[in-house]
């Protein structure tokens, strides 16, 4: 435990210093008018109170993603809690502040625009394409798993139950993404953010309470459950919403379209992420007395549960009624919202590379229904060949994290040709480190080609 709170004040000092630290060096302007001022269309160009903002990019950013990578990141041991804090502080919410506040400064392009003004226009292309099928992929996986566990919730595992959750997750994902962004993303996220921020805080108070005997640092880093899955690179593939994600450069340039002023780029963008960082520490360390402090038995699960299981189990049996609602609110809501920004996301992305206005609805329209007439075709795929889908699912964490590798080198880069100081440090060394993550485990994880 230690260790754990360590680790949390870590991540409250990278804020407080290392965040305001690079604040200072992209040089955050309070009299620069904002895009959701200048071009205000109240669809998705909307000013709005900067706690909904933080809130909304918190969801966006967070979903499950800091669970349930934290749960199965645990079982490499403490090294899980270096990665962690290390990576939001120093790669993680650097490279969402950045993009973040990239996108304030390009009237809120996304990630694709910023990469082609940086990297090149063949880069560019190649990144949209990317871009665009991961945001699919996520939006597809994030109907059939909620769809799954209501269907096991409402007790009733017939294949009819389970298409009628998918037809009605779905019909929200076609609302969610068409209607302006204040009208349910803007008024229902802040509800759910806070669920998550609860449930957290409420198995810290646990682990003060139980105070468990679990893995220190100083302990050794070695991988805890098998030698033969690498530390380098897996750890940091499976960690990703709680140390760095791709996933987030696209969801920062959605909030950069909201926010009243630059100023407020530190505590939404940089503070979210951390944020992010601390949610995933918790359950890290809640997953380590889980796996290894006889955490299992005691709330009848096994070394062997999943990390819906374990969310699920620790969660009731910590936290009460309200922890049972608050767990369903974690593995049914929360995919669902990261599912819901990601077509939006997706959406914006198509509308900047076509120069297609989005206020009109035919115009929504337009995008929408060959996205949606897609995430369709993905579903059916993976209902029809359960292996196929998981084939290619197997690839979104490496994608994921070459998302946030292109990213990197995009900031790097503007930050080079604005003679910004300390560059080669705040993204450079971060974008080499996760260029050979991403190539590492590709061809000896993947691929096969070399072996580690």
């Amino acid at each position: 435990m230690i260790s754990f709170l360590l680790c949390v004040l870590a991540l409250i000092l990278g804020y407080l210093v290392y965040g305001r630290f690079i604040d200072k060096v992209f040089g955050s302007d309070p009299k620069r008018v904002t895009p959701a001022v200048s071009k205000a269309d109240g669809i998705d160009y909307i000013a709005m109170p900067t706690w909904k903002v933080f809130m909304i990019q918190f969801l966006n950013i967070a979903g499950t993603g800091p669970i349930f990578g934290a749960i199965m990141g645990a079982k490499f041991g403490p090294s899980s809690y270096l990665w962690i804090v290390l990576g939001c502080i120093f790669a993680g919410a650097v490279h969402d502040y950045l993009t973040g506040m990239l996108s304030l400064r390009h009237d809120g392009a996304g990630l694709p625009e910023i990469i082609g003004t940086y990297l090149g226009k063949t880069t560019k292309g190649v990144m949209l394409a990317f871009t665009v099928l991961l945001l699919l992929l996520v939006g597809a996986v994030f109907v059939y798993s909620p769809a799954e566990i209501l269907k096991s919730l409402a007790g009733d595992g017939s294949d009819t139950s389970f298409m009628i959750w998918v037809a009605i997750i779905f019909a929200y994902y076609i609302i969610a993404t068409m209607l302006p962004i204040d009208k349910i993303i803007g008024k229902i996220y802040p509800v759910f953010a806070v669920a998550l921020l609860f449930m957290a805080a409420g198995l810290m108070v646990g682990l003060f309470v139980k105070w468990p005997a679990i893995p220190e640092i100083w302990d050794g880093l070695a991988n805890r459950t098998s030698a033969a899955t690498p530390i380098f690179p897996c750890l940091f593939i499976t960690i990703a919403c709680g140390a760095i994600s791709g996933f987030h450069a696209t969801q920062s340039p959605l909030m950069a379209r909201c926010l009243k002023n630059e100023k407020l780029g530190r505590p939404v963008f940089y503070g979210s992420m951390i944020t992010e960082g601390l949610v995933a520490l918790v359950w890290a360390a809640v997953s380590s007395y889980f796996f290894f402090d006889g955490g299992a038995e005691q709330v009848g699960g096994s070394a062997s549960s999943s990390a819906p299981q374990v969310v699920e189990l620790v969660s009731k049996n910590w936290l009460g009624v309200i922890g049972g609602i608050l767990a369903i609110l974690g593995v049914v809501a929360a995919p669902i919202t990261s599912g819901d920004t990601a077509l939006r996301s997706g959406r914006l992305i198509i509308a900047d590379a076509l120069h297609f206005e989005q206020k009109p609805i035919k115009n929504r329209l337009a995008i929408s229904i060959p996205i949606f007439i897609i995430v369709a075709l993905l579903l059916w795929f993976n209902m029809a060949n359960q292996k196929g889908f998981d084939n290619i699912w197997g690839y979104f964490g490496w994608a994921n994290q070459t998302l946030a590798v292109f990213s990197l080198w995009a900031v790097t880069v503007y930050l080079k040709r604005a003679k910004k100081g300390y560059y080669w440090l705040i993204t450079c060394l971060p974008a080499i480190f996760m260029t050979v993550v991403s190539i590492t485990y590709l061809f000896a994880i993947k691929l096969h080609i070399f072996t580690l």
